[in-house]
């Protein structure tokens, strides 16, 4: 039978997630930038700056600054409306895709080891 898992238990796992990632991961980002990230790659499109910021009641202001640093590191591009140029658009890319491919592998295999601790 599997055992809940403690506070210190649940702490330990993210943070054997972070400091994973931080070793073997190209980039570094916030816990910001990572959930605006996973909003783009896990939600239905189209995102925009205004409904990136409304899904996750952050300002516009942040929203647009964690999509710079998103888009310099080449996983996120914005593109602007046909219809009105005004309207921008966030969207996947391939690179992102691969970068969350990654972290995911990452969580997958600390939870692993986790398991693999408490079975012994």
């Amino acid at each position: 039978m599997d055992t809940p898992l403690t506070m210190l238990d649940a702490l330990r796992f993210w943070n054997n997630i972070s400091s994973t990632a931080l070793r073997n991961l190209e980039h570094d980002f916030s816990p910001r930038q990572m959930c605006i990230l996973l909003q783009i790659y896990l939600q239905e499109g189209p995102h925009s700056i205004k409904s990136l910021s409304e899904k996750l009641y952050l300002p516009k202001a942040s929203v647009c600054r964690a999509v710079d640093t998103l888009s310099q590191a080449k996983l996120v591009k914005r593109r602007k409306a046909e219809d009105d140029k005004r309207n921008v658009f966030v969207q996947r890319t391939l690179q992102g895709s691969v970068y969350l491919s990654s972290f995911a592998d990452i969580i997958l295999q600390t939870e692993k080891n986790l398991r693999n601790l408490t079975n012994c």
